[in-house]
């Protein structure tokens, strides 16, 4: 492949002729001495080539190629493949983890100051991207979906907030090598990611999410339009203030159902629905169902032993019944439970901690409204955005919904949010043992 492309560029250089009309640059500035030979070196991804071609000069000013226009030839040294594959790799994880993989993919080798400096000139084009993008024209009846979520981000000292590198200053640890029970490290940014989609209802019952073997489930809502956005340098505040932004330029009259989708979250509700105040605007919160399982399997495992069947059908039978409007019956029964089990204060403190998310929670919780509506339930686009498959320390890729959801539905195909259901209402092991579920 590398000699294929260094014979395109030879074949190219000894068939180029003077162009017969007057070179100028953008500026209008002629260029009306013409020389050649003039060479340069393209990394690509499979090797260095080297390209000769005609160059137009004048005094004191830079030279034109118009054949690196037509081959679309980058300023620098690196070619688009080489460029692509930085800024995936790069938005993967370290550079340095960039860097290899690159390697491994086409055998190129790249230092991290490079990646970092490719991956760099990747984003200058973002908001560019997005504003000059055509969206496919939504329906007056779709759902303008917003939602945000954080991810905490492992920073250098000189790099935290200062309210975190007081309290890291301030920290003392029981060990020199590692971190006791309790203590934190304060080495994290929380990064804040936002997204808006447009979703054409698709209304269901609690029957088509938790679905039975026999029972034939609805499809849910698929996202189209999608916008994302993160930063590890703006607050929740200014980041949620972008995403209404985004949705208002695409609703400017308000005409459309508001829907934001959360994780429980209570800064970020907050900043949601004073951002809604401000603009005046009526805007729908619902929390993810996921976390809601999530928080009903941590619960389980309070009153059943690890590996006993009958917590999946306890999770079932409660995750049912909040899909069917009882958020707070289920909180209770999870509260007298515990106590007729009799449960010390530290056997049920996931039981109280499920229960007083579903108490908390419960205005965000009216999912009998959002079925009913066909509104998405889950956070499926914002969760697969941030972070990156592999980029988390706990090998999870970062998607509620599993790798059969994917990052572009407001809720993932039947299938695959089917899987994903399953998988947690299967016996999962106990926190701490393997897998936290």
């Amino acid at each position: 492949m590398r000699l294929l492309m260094q014979d395109h560029l030879d074949l190219r250089a000894e068939r180029e002729i003077r162009l017969s009309s007057v070179v100028v640059d953008a500026g209008g500035r002629p260029r009306p001495r013409l020389e050649s030979g003039h060479c340069r070196s393209l990394e690509t991804i499979f090797g260095e080539v080297r390209g000769t071609r005609l160059a137009y000069r004048e005094l004191q000013m830079p030279n034109l190629q118009p054949t690196d226009g037509v081959l679309n030839m980058p300023a620098e040294r690196h070619s688009h493949g080489l460029r692509r594959l930085a800024a995936i790799e790069s938005s993967r994880g370290s550079f340095d983890q960039a860097a290899e993989a690159i390697a491994r993919t086409s055998g190129q080798w790249l230092g991290k100051r490079q990646v970092e400096e490719l991956a760099r000139r990747g984003t200058r084009d973002f908001e560019q991207y997005y504003s000059d993008r055509h969206h496919e024209p939504a329906q007056a009846s779709d759902v303008l979906v917003i939602s945000a979520d954080g991810k905490g981000i492992v920073m250098r000292p000189d790099a935290l907030r200062p309210a975190t590198a007081t309290a890291a200053g301030r920290a003392t640890k029981k060990l020199a090598t590692r971190l006791s029970k309790g203590e934190k490290a304060n080495r994290k940014r929380m990064a804040v990611v936002g997204a808006v989609f447009d979703a054409t209802p698709a209304r269901r019952i609690p029957a088509d999410i938790l679905a039975a073997e026999h029972h034939v489930a609805k499809p849910g809502p698929v996202a189209k339009n999608k916008w994302l956005m993160a930063s590890v340098v703006s607050e929740a505040a200014a980041v949620i203030s972008q995403v209404f932004d985004e949705a208002e330029r695409r609703d400017p009259e308000h005409a459309r159902t508001w829907l934001a989708l959360v994780d429980g979250n209570r800064h970020q509700i907050a900043c949601i629905e004073a951002e809604a105040r401000r603009r005046k605007l009526s805007v729908a919160i619902v929390c993810d169902f996921v976390h809601v399982l999530e928080y009903l399997w941590k619960a389980a495992w309070c009153f059943h032993k690890e590996g006993d069947p009958a917590a999946q059908d306890w999770v079932r039978r409660h995750a049912t019944t909040i899909l069917a409007g009882g958020a707070t019956t289920v909180a209770g029964a999870i509260r007298r439970a515990a106590t007729r089990a009799r449960l010390d204060k530290a056997r049920r403190t996931s039981a109280d901690e499920c229960a007083a998310y579903l108490t908390n929670k419960r205005r965000y919780l009216d999912y009998p409204r959002a079925l009913g509506s066909g509104w998405p339930i889950a956070t499926g686009v914002i969760e697969g955005a941030w972070p990156p498959p592999r980029a988390r320390q706990d090998g999870s890729d970062g998607r509620p919904l599993g790798p059969g959801g994917r990052r572009g539905s407001a809720q993932a195909p039947r299938s695959a949010i089917e899987r994903r259901l399953r998988g947690l209402l299967e016996v999962p092991p106990r926190p701490g043992t393997q897998a936290d579920p």
